[in-house]
């Protein structure tokens, strides 16, 4: 009996994953910022906070469905 066992997606699409999900760690990350508590900060406006951070964290979102659709070419002739 022969215990052959295969994984769905192969280690460069893990990779790719990974890679995604720090991108999206990234993305929150410049979203994030210091809170001084009752006082009101101007700086939870900042285009940082409210354009590249979203921005970034979609993209890996996005990067993390190609990493799982991603299918190598096996050249192997």
């Amino acid at each position: 009996m022969e215990n052959n066992t295969r994984f769905t997606l192969g280690k460069i699409n893990l990779i790719l994953i990974a890679i995604g999900f720090l991108i999206i760690v990234l993305g929150f990350v410049l979203m994030s910022g210091s809170t001084t508590g009752t006082e009101f900060n101007p700086d939870i406006f900042s285009y940082r906070r409210i354009t590249i951070g979203p921005m970034t964290s979609f993209f890996g979102f996005l990067f993390i469905v190609f990493a799982i659709l991603y299918k190598p070419n096996d050249k192997k002739a």
